[in-house]
């Protein structure tokens, strides 16, 4: 069986491979009598899409989002919403070298070992590609939650670590980085990989605010836990924490405790001293802004040569050429903050069926 759909309620199933003609998504469970139009999805398309700036893969993709279904008059209808997305810039012949040998950090062999053969173009299915689609569908679901706001950044780039959070400057930021001086030296360092034909790994922080106390489920629906399977299924993500995470192993119990004090009014919700936790307790939210990290491995395509073997199993050399990212983790922060959406938005969907 393939697993290519994701949520409960608010479900979404994406198709199509990196050198395909298209791909897409489906969403279904949207409520109906929601404005949505290609406007509201595109810009969210346009922060991911490649080739806008050195820093990223120069394939250059318009990623043009088409709904084909589930509107009518500016208005979802309750009916499953087709995304489409054309892919025109596939240079596919920039992949005939690897066509019988794995690439070390990419799916390549486990695909084979699993189905007898691969899309050696791109990496077929297990492309990065995809998440242009998941962007897309969390464009639909950031609408049926106008109250709550997300926000991704990059924290951490190649062991660099940045200082401060100044939320203005990302909007001119081509790294995603809300530390000025941490971004000159990030850019430092990425020209510097990228002229190595070698790539950086990152951390990438979302935050969510807005979103109210009581979302989630205690046991297995916990908002941790379908936080930590969207964002671990995201292409490189490695691990993922939510508030302190690690760091809280470290901690004595008076250190890690969300210390509370009373509302302004008996009708008013309580007041944390510290948010250690991320915004959750006991799988549910409680209130306060929803915090994770996920941790992005180093690109695997690099000009570099690596050992690897082919697919008869004999020692070989392998260097990946075609246009790829020097560190995959700047073009994960837009696909991070639509799946925060989505988990989100089935959460909401999935407490207001049960708790009205």
């Amino acid at each position: 069986m393939s697993w290519n759909s994701f949520g409960r309620l608010f479900r979404f199933t994406t198709w199509g491979e990196s050198h395909g003609p298209a791909l897409g998504v489906v969403v279904d469970g949207c409520p109906p009598g929601i404005p949505l139009g290609e406007g509201d999805i595109q810009p969210y398309l346009d922060a991911r899409r490649p080739g806008t700036s050195r820093y990223t893969t120069q394939r250059r993709e318009p990623d043009q989002v088409r709904i084909l279904s589930g509107t009518f008059e500016g208005r979802t209808t309750g009916t499953p919403i087709s995304l489409m997305i054309e892919n025109v810039d596939q240079r596919s012949k920039d992949y005939s070298e690897i066509a019988a040998k794995y690439r070390p950090g990419h799916a390549d062999f486990a695909y084979d070992a699993k189905y007898g053969f691969r899309d050696y173009r791109g990496g077929g299915r297990s492309s990065a590609r995809e998440t242009a689609a998941r962007v897309a569908a969390g464009a639909v679901a950031r609408k049926v939650l106008p109250h709550v706001g997300i926000l991704g950044h990059v924290v951490e780039l190649g062991g660099d670590r940045a200082e401060r959070f100044a939320a203005q400057h990302l909007e001119d930021s081509d790294l995603w980085c809300a530390d000025p001086d941490a971004e000159v030296r990030w850019k430092a360092r990425l020209d510097s990989v990228r002229k190595a034909g070698s790539s950086v790994g990152a951390v990438v922080e979302v935050l969510a605010d807005g979103v109210p106390a009581g979302w989630g489920a205690p046991i297995y629906a916990k908002l941790d836990s379908e936080l930590g399977a969207a964002m671990m299924s995201i292409n490189a993500v490695k691990g993922m924490e939510i508030g302190d995470g690690f760091a809280a192993a470290a901690l004595t119990g008076e250190e890690n405790a969300d210390r509370m004090r009373p509302g302004a009014s008996p009708q008013d919700s309580p007041q944390f001293l510290s948010n250690h936790a991320g915004g959750t307790a006991g799988g549910i939210s409680t209130g306060q802004q929803i915090v994770c990290r996920l941790a992005l491995k180093p690109t695997s395509s690099i000009l570099s040569p690596v050992e690897t073997v082919t697919r008869s199993g004999e020692a070989a050399e392998v260097s990946t050429k075609g246009r790829h990212d020097p560190c995959v983790g700047l073009r994960a922060v837009p696909v991070a903050e639509a799946m925060m959406a989505l988990v989100l938005a089935d959460a909401y969907l999935m407490h207001r069926a049960q708790c009205g």
